[in-house]
């Protein structure tokens, strides 16, 4: 049996991108970098490492159900580990003469060319399966219920990403027999079965992989209400044991983990610098005019795995002793007229840039709890404590999702647990920088849970 399915999809998508990428760091190398210098091995040397860093980065692993922000991402970290190679090149070879910002011009050219031609491709293919219903895939749905009827409607109503559904069964009240199915598989030559695992027997399973695997047929399942399936799960080896992980963190990656301390020192340190250092004396005079007490508030929170800190602020209350104990609420008469003001605009979390620079925090992450606040959800709230799986952040998902500020009801914590989860298991330095922006818009229009 044919690999290519009668050209339906085709397996030269991946070689074809390989070329045009090492074509176009090696002719922007050729023609800017070098120069009249000889190119022969810097162009071997940068054309290997890319490969490699691909395969270790999985740059190329984009599929027609890839989002956009997920290849914007891919290119961000390819171009990163691209531009520590150069440099890594440069230090060995000094007769070469590449010199550091020439260096970061061209990494800057390879990934604007590269950006162009990859979603270029990405979309042309999706136009591609619209107008002309090539590069497609045929599917079917074992099983009838709301999650497949969701993804039928999927397949139907977003042509772009070449699904051609053509058949769901439903096997309640014995309506279709799996023989049924097999048989229509194979006539109408479907490429891939999604199944839905809360509708089939373990034994019906069984068969299904069998089946798939003995006629080159891809197999998806489509989870139930288990919580374990719902995960996003990873599948290692010990040996020749599998072993599946409850929880893939891609902050655990040492990569990933560089890249995130690195953008936070960057950004923090600019905000130190170009922010706080005049801002400071303001807001110090406007509270110390206001009331007596310290500029900053102190305060216990919990960190990186359980770990406590202190955290920083400009002070907003008038000094008291329930401060540590209970969070500020609507029309609270502990905050000053200035702390109004700056806990609207979201300028009294601004001294926690210090707690980044120091490595308590993270510029994005899940907000830190008051210690009280930590011990009493920690208990009643379920995954409560997942949140500490990396550094707490100044701003975070939940923040921006309409999770921030006092916690009014259960509703509101289990929310924000919710969006911080989905945060720590789909890091990427690009929802952080989303993150830091939704976080500037509604710095400037008002949060209404700011106060």
């Amino acid at each position: 049996m044919s690999l290519f399915k009668q050209g339906r999809y085709s397996g030269y998508l991946r070689p074809i991108s390989y070329i045009i990428d090492l074509s176009t760091i090696n002719v922007i190398a050729i023609l800017y970098l070098l120069k009249d210098k000889d190119p022969v091995i810097f162009t071997v040397f940068i054309s290997v490492g890319w490969v490699l860093l691909s395969v270790y980065s999985q740059f190329y692993e984009v599929y027609r159900f890839t989002r956009p922000i997920n290849i914007l991402s891919l290119i961000v970290r390819q171009s990163i580990l691209y531009l520590l190679l150069v440099f890594a090149f440069s230090g060995l070879y000094h007769e070469l003469d590449i010199f550091p910002r020439p260096i970061v011009k061209y990494v800057l050219l390879c990934c604007l060319f590269i950006t162009i031609f990859k979603f270029a491709i990405y979309y042309l293919l999706q136009k591609y399966r619209t107008s002309f219903g090539g590069n497609y895939r045929t599917t079917v749905i074992f099983g009838l219920n709301k999650k497949t009827i969701a993804l039928d409607n999927f397949f139907n109503k977003n042509p772009e990403y070449g699904y051609s559904h053509k058949k769901t069964f439903n096997f309640k009240n014995n309506e279709h027999t799996l023989k049924d199915c097999f048989q229509y598989v194979l006539d109408q030559n479907i490429d891939e079965i999604y199944c839905s695992i809360s509708e089939l027997t373990n034994a019906q399973i069984a068969d299904i992989v069998d089946f798939a695997d003995n006629n080159l047929k891809i197999l998806k399942f489509i989870p139930d209400s288990k919580e374990i399936y719902a995960k996003k799960l990873q599948y290692e080896y010990y040996d020749y044991i599998p072993v599946l992980s409850l929880r893939n963190i891609p902050l655990e990656d040492s990569v990933n983990t560089f890249i995130k301390r690195g953008f936070d020192i960057v950004f923090s340190s600019f905000m130190i610098v170009f922010v706080l250092s005049w801002l400071t004396p303001l807001i110090a005079i406007l509270i110390k005019l206001e009331s007596k007490g310290p500029v900053f508030f102190k305060q216990s929170r919990n960190g990186f795995n359980y770990k406590e800190f202190d955290c920083y602020k400009f002070r907003s209350m008038m000094p008291n002793k329930d401060a540590h104990l209970y969070q500020a609420t609507r029309g609270d008469e502990r905050v000053t007229k200035v702390g109004k003001f700056i806990r609207k605009t979201s300028i009294d979390e601004l001294p926690q840039f210090f707690n980044v620079l120091f490595g308590d925090m993270s510029v994005v992450g899940p907000r830190p709890h008051m210690v009280s606040h930590t011990n009493m959800y920690a208990k009643k709230i379920d995954k409560f404590m997942v949140r500490h799986f990396v550094k707490p952040g100044i701003t975070g998902l939940a923040q921006t999702s309409g999770f921030r500020g006092e916690v009014e009801t259960d509703k509101d914590i289990i929310g924000r647990v919710k969006y911080d989860i989905f945060y720590i298991e789909n890091w990427s330095l690009l929802l952080d920088i989303k993150i830091i922006f939704q976080t500037f818009v509604n710095a400037i229009n008002g949060d209404e849970k700011a106060y």
